[in-house]
Order: C-alpha cells, then sequence, then structure tokens
C-alpha cells in the first residue's frame, strides 16, 4: 500500500499539475474513443498500451475478458455494454485478449478451478471456446501454443457474444458500430487483430484499420 498512495502523492504534485486543463474538462463530461474490454491481469495497462489520455477509452475489465451472451442473467457487462452505445455514443469496440492469461489456462485445465466455484461459473461464458479448442486444436500439444490459441479463439466466441446485445445488434445493422478483436502479447508488446478477410490475427502493424473490423460475418462458433 505505501507505493500506491506514494504514487498519488506523485500524481497530484506532478501528473495532475501538468494536466490539469485536462482533468478540469473531464468534469464536464467524457466522449471515449472506444469500449475497450479486456481481462483483470494487472500486466495491462488498457492506456499505456493505447498511448491514451484519460476520458479517451471506455474500459470494462474482468476475468478473461468475457461477454456473456445477452440475457444470460443480469451483470454489470450489459450495463457498460448499453451505456457506451446508448449513452456516450461509442463507434467502436474492442476486444482484447492476452497472452499467458490464467483464465484460459483455467479453462483448459479445470483441475486448477476445484477451489475456485465462482472462477469455474464464470467460466461457463468460454465453454464453446473450450469445446473448440478440444475438437478442433487436438493436433496443438505445445501446452504455450495451445493456451495461445485458446486467447484468439475466446476473442472471437466474446464477439460473437457481444452481438447478441440489443444495442450492439441495432447499432450494427444501422453501420453505427464496429467491432475489433485483438491479442496482446505483454513479453513482446505486439498486438495482433483479426482480419475476418484472411480469417486469423495479424499483427496491427501490417493490417489496415478498417480491415480489423469484424462487423461483418464472424467465422462460425
Amino acid at each position: 500500500m505505501k507505493k500506491i498512495v506514494e504514487g498519488i502523492h506523485q500524481f497530484q504534485k506532478d501528473v495532475f499539475s501538468s494536466k490539469q486543463q485536462l482533468f478540469e474538462g473531464l468534469a464536464e463530461g467524457q466522449h471515449p474513443r472506444a469500449l475497450f474490454i479486456t481481462c483483470s491481469d494487472s500486466r495491462i495497462n488498457p492506456n499505456l498500451l493505447t498511448q491514451t489520455e484519460p476520458g479517451e477509452l471506455f474500459i470494462l475489465r474482468n476475468a478473461g475478458n468475457i461477454v456473456p451472451p445477452y440475457g444470460s442473467y443480469e451483470r454489470g457487462e450489459a450495463a457498460t455494454i448499453e451505456y457506451a452505445i446508448s449513452v456516450l455514443g461509442i463507434k467502436s469496440i474492442i476486444i482484447c485478449g492476452h497472452s499467458h492469461c490464467g483464465a484460459m489456462g483455467g479453462l483448459l485445465d479445470q483441475s486448477q478451478l476445484e477451489k475456485l466455484p465462482a472462477v469455474r461459473s464464470w467460466l461457463e461464458h468460454s465453454e464453446s471456446t473450450r469445446r473448440i479448442i478440444n475438437e478442433n486444436y487436438a493436433h496443438i500439444t505445445d501446452i504455450e501454443a495451445r493456451l495461445m490459441v485458446t486467447v484468439e479463439e475466446n476473442v472471437l466466441v466474446q464477439l460473437d457474444h457481444l452481438r447478441t446485445h440489443p444495442t450492439v445488434a441495432a447499432a450494427l445493422g444501422r453501420k453505427a458500430l464496429n467491432l475489433h478483436g485483438w491479442v496482446y502479447k505483454f513479453e513482446s508488446g505486439q498486438v495482433f487483430g483479426y482480419d475476418p478477410d484472411k480469417k486469423e490475427f495479424l499483427a496491427i502493424e501490417e493490417t489496415s484499420f478498417s480491415s480489423l473490423s469484424v462487423d461483418r460475418d464472424l467465422p462460425p462458433i
């Protein structure tokens, strides 16, 4: 806690004073550029990764960057998504998975979840991901490679869930929203975006921004 409290003092002394005009402007309202859905993992900092300022990202975080299908039961995820589109007028939603994801590791090896009933229940929203890996990727036996493809497939599954939300479906129908699937490798700093035409994740620097949109058909899940 000492380091955290010292950080607050440093923020107030150095950072806030240097960006006081920005923070005062934020008191008048927010106009974020995108809804950024990612994992709770402490190794991911969305603003640092995207080099954005406070007020530029509307952020939703949970274990495994999961979006429960609409109507599964009342959760904060549905409320956040609805507010982002209907009130804030967000035009882009990014679901960003990451390398070495503990949630996806637990999905693959459910013996890790024996004493974590809440986590086990939460990961039921990634059951399609588990089935896809078990049935379609049996040839990948290397543990790290299998985990990475699980992370990628889970991003696509959660994008599919996202499309079940009425506000998302309506916005996509009027072409007022773009969906993006990303995977971040924190050990290398690389970010990969899903290209629906090539049906694979490509390094973002190798892919045009427009081609990362998945407001067209997703691959069968």
